[in-house]
């Protein structure tokens, strides 16, 4: 494989990764706006644990299309190693493992602690 082909496969990989926030990105918004306006006050039971599934169907969907991206991207950045004609950016970039490793680990994190957040507005404390 040249590295010209795996740095477009890494870039398609980066884009399925930020394609994949925009789901739960736009149900957070809509959390957000509904409890900034206080209407989880005076909502129904069902209303609120309906609001939290889907938080968590959206958020858990979208990491495990995060997830498995960067588990590809991790074997991807082997193959840039081995590629044909590297380039400066492809051996930049298959030297981005730690970074890597890092955004899977800030994935999972972020999502449970912004998941712990809506259930918090939704419910209340």
């Amino acid at each position: 494989m040249k590295a010209k082909a795996t740095v477009k496969a890494w870039n398609e990989l980066r884009v399925q990764i930020v394609q994949a926030q925009v789901a739960p990105a736009l149900v957070l918004i809509g959390v957000f706006a509904v409890a900034a306006f206080g209407a989880f006050e005076n909502a129904s039971d069902g209303a609120k644990y309906l609001t939290i599934g889907v938080a968590a169907a959206t958020g858990i969907l979208a990491t495990i299309s995060q997830y498995a991206a960067v588990r590809e991207a991790e074997a991807l950045l082997i193959d840039m190693k081995n590629a044909e004609e590297p380039t400066a950016l492809s051996k930049k970039i298959a030297e981005s493992r730690g970074l890597l490793s890092l955004s899977a680990i800030a994935i999972v994190g972020l999502d449970l602690a912004i998941f712990a957040l809506v259930v918090w507005a939704v419910l209340g404390a």
